[in-house]
């Protein structure tokens, strides 16, 4: 049945601000062909070059390591981290990219950390994601291991796993974990229940790392839809974000 009435358009205006204060992006799947990310060197520039036109000036990739789906190591991610370097050079992008990694909690991490083959970034930070299905059994003792070898872990987007609570995350950062939120889960880009969680822990003053998770185009295009979202600016200029300590 056809309506009689239009849609209003929400008309937004160009933001008067962009990501410059943070300078780097620190989790993106931005490196060619190793995961679910960019599947070619191609891809990876075009999500390159949304990026700095939004104003980010060092770009660190995270491809995923999952036993189960994505058996990265430093050697397939630095491989493909050179590919796309080559890559950028042709086009002559003149960007930082480093890469690290989105280690996964799964059965393989604690041995990652036992045999110090984590992909860091900075000094010594170690990116790591959950299950959307329930923490880890082991998550105490690998969290204590990680610290007590000088690792400083980050706990990749707190506000998307819906079976933790505030004072659950609370606890886990009155531990030493950082915690990193996507920018786009501020647009309700996840749903409006990670748009809540993600305002609440900027509210609480929980948020370290703001990141893209950038996979592909939908995603840039989200990231430039946050810049007009009111939250982002709080957290752009009012807060202490860590992300200008990877530069």
């Amino acid at each position: 049945m056809l309506s009689f009435f239009k849609k209003k358009v929400d008309v937004k205006t160009e933001p008067t601000f962009n990501y410059g204060s943070i300078v780097v992006d620190m989790h993106s799947h931005v490196l060619p062909g190793i995961d679910d990310g960019a599947q070619n060197p191609q891809e990876s520039v075009q999500l390159i070059k949304r990026m700095m036109a939004l104003g980010i000036k060092k770009v660190i990739a995270t491809p995923h390591i999952m036993v189960d789906y994505y058996r990265n190591t430093s050697e397939t991610i630095n491989a493909a981290l050179a590919i796309l370097k080559e890559e950028l050079i042709k086009e002559q992008i003149d960007i930082v990219v480093e890469a690290a990694a989105e280690h996964y909690f799964d059965e393989t991490f604690e041995t990652l950390v036992d045999e110090d083959k984590l992909m860091i970034m900075g000094d010594n930070y170690v990116l790591f994601e959950f299950s959307f299905i329930s923490t880890p059994p082991n998550l105490t003792e690998v969290v204590q291991k990680l610290l007590s070898k000088k690792y400083k872990p980050i706990l990749a987007h707190p506000e998307r796993y819906s079976y933790m609570s505030i004072e659950q995350l609370k606890k886990l950062r009155d531990w030493g974990v950082s915690l990193q939120i996507n920018t786009i889960s501020l647009t309700g880009y996840y749903g409006k229940d990670t748009k809540k969680m993600a305002e609440t822990l900027i509210d609480m003053q929980m948020v370290d790392f703001i990141g893209s998770d950038m996979h592909h185009l939908k995603h840039a295009d989200a990231l430039k839809q946050a810049l007009n979202v009111p939250y982002l600016e709080k957290i752009l200029f009012d807060y202490p974000l860590k992300n200008i300590m990877l530069q």
